[in-house]
């Protein structure tokens, strides 16, 4: 398979992740309005070399493999400034992941990077169906879900790095998203 094209959105440039991101991602990362809501297999304290260990052991391997594609986020008008991520992954129940920085949440942002990301799950990648779990304390993520038109499947239980706390598993199949666009 192909290597993931960088993508482009009306505000963003979607760069496929590289080696020379662990620096920019060290420094925007590990902050808990970050990670709280994330996997508990995500470091915490997070190690003094935990992007540059998570991009040559984890996602640069699987997008070698190609059965991961990780892009960060960068504003068109800042394109040197990482200032998020946002993944797929061919994995059951969790196929989206995404963070972004503190200061730039709140804009839309994370909603325009998603949406792009799903074209390519359907439309390149030929994938019938997108699931994402979260922490459903995870009230951004769930209105991103909720705004592009993904149901609630399922609750549960799942360990984050905030701790145990209540899951969701969200889905949307691509005939959906079709009638969504």
């Amino acid at each position: 398979m192909e290597a993931a094209p960088e993508l482009y959105t009306e505000r963003l440039i979607l760069r496929p992740l590289a080696l020379a991101d662990a620096e920019a991602i060290q420094q925007q990362f590990p902050h808990w309005e970050v990670v709280q809501y994330l996997n508990a297999l995500v470091p915490w304290p997070y190690p003094a070399d935990g992007a540059l260990t998570y991009l040559r052991d984890n996602a640069l391997p699987a997008m070698a493999r190609g059965e991961e594609w990780h892009w960060s986020i960068r504003l068109k008008s800042a394109p040197e400034q990482l200032i998020g991520n946002v993944s797929l992954m061919d994995e059951q129940d969790n196929n989206r992941g995404f963070w972004l920085g503190p200061q730039w949440r709140g804009l839309g942002l994370m909603t325009e990077a998603s949406a792009a990301v799903t074209e390519y799950w359907f439309e390149t990648l030929g994938r019938t169906l997108l699931r994402v779990p979260k922490a459903a304390a995870n009230t951004g993520s769930r209105k991103i879900s909720e705004r592009t038109g993904m149901r609630l499947i399922r609750t549960d239980q799942g360990d984050f790095v905030g701790g145990r706390m209540a899951r969701e598993l969200w889905e949307i199949t691509r005939e959906e998203w079709l009638l969504e666009r």
